[in-house]
């Protein structure tokens, strides 16, 4: 990853220009997303790999508007900053928006308090009135499949199938706004409680989505059916044969984007995509 001293002071400047004085430069995160801690209580995102396959700030705003439409519910979220507009900001070519800090504990998030926590967000989400795109993560990854050699071509176009079925099927069952990346790293566990964070990913479709999301490495890589049973309880019943094209999807999605995530994996990431590519070869007719 490059230096981040340009998002860095892209951040700085824009919090500046709203009247906030940063006070501190704690680095959370440097990856394709920069996150910043600016002030005792402000956390800067900052887009920082802007040539990857998003441009703009479409999504920023979707993010935006969800976030606030939680925020306003009561969801169990990470709500944006109150001192500055929504947004999203754009400042020196780098898309931004920027959120209230929140202190994370130790503890990993209990199984039952996940499923809970995810059930709440989309009950809150049924009354989100904004359009949002249908099953976008799965369209853009087919998309990025068709545009970009990224494995072998028998496993790139196993991928493709794989995908494009799962959109045809997933397509007919009803769809309601979702998070769309709701896997267990953006379930953050802090002394406000479990909080759903990362909303940048949202979208329209079943909820099973969500739900696969947050217990696949569990079922698929882990073998922690505790977890996955515990999870699943507190989520509450959904349509099996939704959610089975939903763990497939979310395992192609995944890996069409790890070469862009990832360009250089460790050990650990290769061995976890390999074991992606397998089970879906499992799973063809």
């Amino acid at each position: 990853m490059s230096s981040p001293s340009l998002p860095i002071r892209a951040a700085t400047e824009t919090a500046m220009a709203h009247g906030i004085i940063p006070d501190r430069c704690e680095i959370l995160q440097n990856s394709s997303t920069l996150v910043l801690r600016l002030t005792e209580s402000l956390v800067a995102r900052v887009v920082q790999d802007t040539d990857g396959p998003r441009q703009g700030t479409e999504w920023f705003e979707r993010e935006n508007a969800i976030a606030q439409h939680l925020t306003q519910a009561g969801a169990p979220v990470i709500p944006l900053h109150p001192d500055l507009p929504p947004g999203p900001h754009e400042h020196l070519g780098y898309p931004m928006n920027f959120w209230q800090f929140v202190t994370r504990i130790a503890a990993d998030p209990d199984p039952h308090s996940v499923g809970f926590t995810l059930r709440r967000c989309h009950e809150i989400m049924r009354h989100f009135v904004n359009p949002l795109p249908k099953l976008a993560i799965l369209t853009e990854s087919l998309c990025i499949l068709h545009d970009r050699e990224l494995f072998p071509k028998a496993t790139q176009q196993m991928l493709v199938d794989h995908l494009t079925e799962s959109i045809t099927v997933l397509s007919e069952y009803p769809h309601q706004p979702l998070h769309g990346d709701a896997h267990l790293g953006n379930f953050m566990n802090t002394t406000s409680g479990l909080l759903l964070t990362d909303w940048e990913d949202t979208f329209s479709g079943p909820v099973e989505w969500d739900l696969a999301s947050v217990i696949w490495n569990a079922q698929l890589l882990e073998n922690d059916d505790a977890t996955v049973k515990a999870i699943r309880e507190a989520y509450g019943s959904v349509d099996e044969r939704a959610l089975h094209h939903c763990l497939i999807g979310r395992a192609v999605v995944m890996t069409a984007w790890y070469p862009i995530l990832y360009p250089n994996p460790t050990s650990e990431r290769q061995s976890r995509l390999q074991r992606r590519i397998a089970w879906l070869e499992s799973m063809q007719k």
